[in-house]
């Protein structure tokens, strides 16, 4: 099984590993963070990622995953990729990571396919200008652990509240 090791922004790093212990019950093993400040010295964080991965590598490997393309963490797990057995991929987001989790016992080739697969196909436009509901697919279903039965039978998404303003305006920049 794959180690991951998730290299980014402080606090994104820690914040996606809670993500993934929540949506387990409970923080699978081989999975590491470093969470990088914009104070921090790149070239011991270098060495720590270096030893990170060393610790974490498993049998098929191990996954780097970064977020931000050009940035300092990246930059950073950049450094890991000429590492024997190693994978370093940028634009970390959840699906992703839960699609990595998920398949950390296949190959590791095919296991950045799955990752990166996860990751746009986690990506939707969600709003009153979608013209049918989105439903999930079977792979995704595949990935997560599974859920009493009463959390099935719901759905697992919290009801709105019928009067829900789903339509709400953004302002130019967005937010």
């Amino acid at each position: 099984m794959a180690g991951i090791l998730i290299i980014a922004h402080a606090p994104f790093a820690t914040a996606l590993r809670d993500c993934i212990s929540h949506i387990y019950g409970g923080l699978p093993a081989r999975i590491g963070v470093i969470d990088v400040s914009p104070d921090c010295d790149p070239a011991q964080v270098v060495a720590f990622a270096n030893s990170e991965v060393v610790r974490l590598k498993e049998e098929n490997g191990a996954l780097v995953l970064t977020d931000m393309f050009g940035a300092t963490p990246a930059n950073i797990a950049g450094r890991l990729a000429t590492v024997p057995d190693v994978r370093v991929l940028c634009g970390v987001n959840l699906p992703m990571l839960v699609r990595a989790v998920c398949y950390r016992a296949t190959p590791l080739d095919t296991l950045v396919d799955k990752a990166l697969a996860g990751a746009t196909k986690g990506v939707h436009a969600i709003g009153p200008a979608m013209p049918t509901p989105v439903t999930p697919s079977a792979c995704a279903a595949e990935c997560l652990p599974a859920l009493p039965p009463d959390a099935a039978a719901a759905d697992c998404v919290p009801a709105l509240p019928a009067d829900a303003d789903l339509t709400q305006k953004t302002d130019a920049t967005g937010l």
